[in-house]
């Protein structure tokens, strides 16, 4: 009686301690957590765009709002009607409305 009392016992404190290992969270080790820093340098201020000069390329990538038809316009207008007089003149070419200028107006030059 006394045997089987005790293997009881064992087999009760065993699957105790092995239940309790397996319904233990893992502790999974990690690795240190080096902050990665990204070299963010300000970027620089590109010079203006001028309308007089700049090619549909140029102006598609600087201007906001100006897709690759938009900038064909610009281009085809000042070759057909000569050089910009102002950065307003912008609102003659088709497609081009007063949002999208007053979004780069700050962007936009005449020379």
């Amino acid at each position: 009686m006394r045997t089987s009392y005790f293997y009881s016992l064992v087999i009760a404190l065993l699957t105790s301690a092995s239940i309790a290992s397996i319904a233990a969270p893992a502790v999974k080790p990690q690795a240190p957590v080096t902050p990665q820093v990204m070299d963010v340098a300000a970027k620089p201020q590109s010079a203006k765009v001028d309308l007089n000069v700049a090619n549909a390329v140029t102006l598609q990538h600087e201007l906001s709002g100006v897709g690759e038809a938009k900038a064909k316009a610009i281009v085809a207008y000042r070759e057909s009607n000569g050089a910009f007089s102002s950065v307003e003149e912008l609102l003659e070419v088709k497609g081009i409305g007063k949002a999208i200028l007053d979004k780069n107006r700050d962007k936009l030059e005449v020379n």
